[in-house]
């Protein structure tokens, strides 16, 4: 008779579909809870019961998962942070560009969650404005700098929205039919006023 095997990693039986949807939705509960930094991949691992390199298989990175939680294209962390790598006055068009570029690639735009009215999609809205905070506006700030940067990076914002809302939204012409390229070379100029003035 041979011994059970109590080694087994947590999950490892499991389907790998059942796996990823427990993970993302425990991942949606504990980010919703205790926000980004409040939430380690260890312990959203322990709660969905898989082993960590299972999260990290699926979704490869902390932020990757965050960026499948709030229903955003994996590319779109990286394209935030090629941002900041340019001059800052040529910034404002470099924003509206990826913006565009790569909600055009996404079958479906994260900010639609922000119209839904289910009490867990508030949970994803809140998810929303965390990364936004986090991976735009205070690094905005700190890239502007001055007592009016908090401001600045809040009308940049503003605009971004606007941008999303008109394009993808309620697909108001000609902003919606417009390439990214006629749309950077628009409105990136207003989002660099924004920021530089």
């Amino acid at each position: 008779m041979t011994e059970p095997d109590t080694h087994r990693r947590p999950g490892r039986w499991r389907s790998g579909a059942e796996s990823r949807q427990r993970i993302l939705e425990t991942a949606r509960e504990l980010f919703g809870a205790h926000g980004y930094a409040g939430t380690t991949v260890r312990a959203i691992a322990t709660a969905a019961e898989v082993d960590p390199a299972m999260v990290f298989y699926f979704f490869r990175t902390k932020q990757g998962l965050f960026s499948a939680v709030i229903e955003m294209s994996e590319a779109v962390p990286p394209a935030i942070d090629s941002l900041f790598t340019g001059d800052l006055g040529t910034l404002g068009e470099r924003v509206v560009r990826t913006l565009v570029e790569n909600l055009d690639k996404s079958g479906r735009t994260p900010l639609a969650m922000l119209t839904r009215s289910a009490p867990a999609d508030e949970r994803s809205a809140a998810l929303m404005r965390e990364f936004i905070d986090r991976e735009l506006t205070d690094r905005i700030v700190t890239l502007l700098g001055g007592s009016d940067a908090a401001t600045r990076a809040g009308m940049v914002n503003v605009q971004l929205l606007g941008i999303a809302v008109a394009r993808y939204l309620v697909r108001l012409e000609p902003i919606a039919s417009a390439s990214a390229d006629e749309v950077a070379a628009t409105y990136g100029p207003l989002v660099q006023h924004c920021l530089t003035g």
